[in-house]
């Protein structure tokens, strides 16, 4: 049984959750409780060091991971880099989603409108 921890601040769509089952094996979704996800959304950034406040989210994924787990892990590049590096440590495998991003521009009123949709490809590992 593989999970994939969810260590970003956005719902996982549909075709995420069902790339996490078909390449990765996933077969349980964590996501992180309440207080750990409001570290994860609003890392300081006029702290020139966050390793402290990234522990209790250390401590989350080490009591649970499991070495064949995977970590999805999106957000501060400094957070995400120090994550990645733990999961390394413990031997669990740190991904990311990568998107396709498809922009459409509309001009109304001489203002230029622009429009993003994001549609997810794979998983790579860190």
């Amino acid at each position: 049984m593989k999970k994939l921890f969810l260590i970003f601040n956005h719902t996982l769509t549909q075709a995420q959750k069902n790339d996490a089952i078909s390449s990765l094996g996933v077969n349980e979704f964590i996501t992180l409780p309440e207080d750990l996800q409001a570290i994860w959304s609003a890392i300081p950034s006029e702290l020139p060091s966050i390793s402290e406040i990234l522990c209790p989210i250390k401590d989350f994924i080490k009591s649970r991971a499991c070495k064949n787990d995977f970590v999805l892990i999106q957000g501060d590049f400094g957070a995400c880099y120090e994550l990645v590096s733990f999961c390394k440590e413990i031997g669990v495998t740190a991904v990311y989603s990568t998107n396709q991003r498809v922009s459409t521009e509309t001009v109304v009123d001489g203002i230029v409108h622009k429009t993003s949709q994001f549609r997810h490809c794979i998983y790579r590992k860190y």
